[in-house]
C-alpha cells in the first residue's frame, strides 16, 4: 500500500444534490420542495411537535402523576430485615454497613411485615404502630 493509492471504501462518499439546477436535472423549478407553503420557503419552518396552530397533543392531554425528588432519601425495611442482623443496637449507619439501605438514604422506617423473636434497640429510625408494638413484644426499645 502506497499513500497515493489509498481511497475511501466504495459507498462512503458522495456528490452532493445540486437542486435547482434545471429540467434536466430532475430536481429543477421547485428543488423538490413542491408549491407554495412554509415548507417551500427558505427559512420556514417550525418547532418539534408543532401542528399549524392547532392545540399540539402534549398540551391537549391532562398531566398525570408526580414523582418525589425526595423519594430516593427514604426507604423502608421489614421486620425480618432486623431479624437477620446480627447487631443489637440498630441505627441508620449500621443498616448501611449490612448493605439494607442504599448510601444515600437519610430517613428509614420500620414497616410490620414478618416477624421478630429477639430483643433490638432502635434509635433515629422511625416504626410504624404495628411494627413498634412487635418490637417491644419482642423485648426490644424504639428510640
Amino acid at each position: 500500500m502506497q499513500l497515493n493509492t489509498i481511497k475511501p471504501a466504495s459507498g462512503a462518499k458522495h456528490a452532493k444534490r445540486r437542486v435547482g439546477r434545471g429540467i434536466g436535472s430532475g430536481i429543477g423549478k421547485t428543488a423538490g420542495r413542491g408549491h407554495k407553503g412554509q415548507k417551500s420557503r427558505a427559512g420556514g419552518y417550525h418547532k418539534v411537535g408543532f401542528e399549524g396552530g392547532q392545540m399540539p397533543l402534549q398540551r391537549r392531554l391532562p398531566k398525570r402523576g408526580f414523582k418525589s425528588l425526595t423519594l430516593r432519601f427514604n426507604a423502608e425495611i421489614r421486620l425480618t430485615d432486623l431479624e437477620r442482623l446480627t447487631a443489637t443496637d440498630i441505627d441508620v449507619l449500621t443498616l448501611k454497613q449490612a448493605g439494607l439501605v442504599p448510601e444515600l438514604v437519610r430517613a428509614v422506617k420500620v414497616i410490620a411485615a414478618g416477624k421478630l423473636t429477639r430483643k433490638i434497640a432502635l434509635s433515629g429510625i422511625a416504626v410504624t404502630v404495628g411494627a413498634k408494638a412487635a418490637i417491644e413484644a419482642a423485648g426490644g426499645t424504639v428510640a
